[in-house]
Parts: structure tokens; sequence; C-alpha cells
């Protein structure tokens, strides 16, 4: 049997807010492409590219940030939708709040929504719940 070995939590985070980050820059990317230059509703965008980024970021949080593609991919799939479903509510909620309400550039409100949801909502629920669920040697 093969031996599978849980990252710690601070080598979890770290590679988290790299898997985090590099799903960030497709997501704003995304996001950016599509309201400058197809002129897309901002919100519309922002769904498209909080979908986007949560691909890449399944993919490197199920290889590399947790260490769990020993564990059966549907059902981390389906929970990761989950989390990911919610995450993209907050998201799309969260850059509307700021920009039409707090009259903040959508770029910046993007950035800060995507911090925040990031960090207090995303991370502890794909360590635990997304991937955390599976049994290490």
């Amino acid at each position: 049997m093969e031996r599978h070995v849980r990252p710690s939590l601070l080598v979890s985070l770290r590679r988290s807010q790299i898997a985090s980050l590099t799903a960030t820059v497709v997501d704003f990317s995304t996001l950016v492409l599509l309201v400058e230059m197809a002129r897309v509703w901002y919100v519309a965008a922002t769904a498209t590219g909080a979908l986007l980024g949560a691909l890449i970021n399944f993919i490197l949080g199920r290889h590399w940030s947790f260490m769990a593609g020993h564990a059966a991919v549907r059902e981390q799939a389906i929970r990761y939708a989950a989390v990911a479903t919610l995450s993209l509510a907050l998201n799309s909620l969260g850059v509307y709040l700021l920009t039409d309400h707090l009259a903040i550039h959508y770029p910046i409100s993007k950035a800060i929504t995507a911090f925040l949801v990031g960090v207090l909502f995303n991370f502890p629920l794909q360590r635990r719940f997304v991937f955390g669920r599976q049994k290490y040697a």
C-alpha cells in the first residue's frame, strides 16, 4: 500500500496561497479581459473568472497544496464544487457591494474580496472539508 503524508498546516497554507495566487492570476486576467475587451458586465466577468480560477485551484490543491491526489476525485470534486459555488457567490457579491455601494473601482474591489474570501473561507474549508476527509498514513 502506498504511503500518503498530509502536509503540515504551514506547508499546506504556503502551498495553497501559491496555488491561490496562480488561480487568482487566471481569475483576475479573465475578469479584466472580459470587461475591458469583450465589454462583458463586470459581475458576469467576475463569475467567469472565478470559475476558471476554481478549476486551476482544484487541480493544484488536490495534487500539491494538500497532497490528496490518492483520494477519490469524484467526492473531492463534489465537495470542492460546493465550496467553490459559495466562494463564487461571495466573490461576486463582494465585488458588487464594494463597487456599486462604496464606489471602489472593480479591480480593487476584486482584489480585496478575493483576499478575504480566500483566507477566511476557501483555505479552511479546502483543508478540512474538501481535501482533509481522506485517510493519511
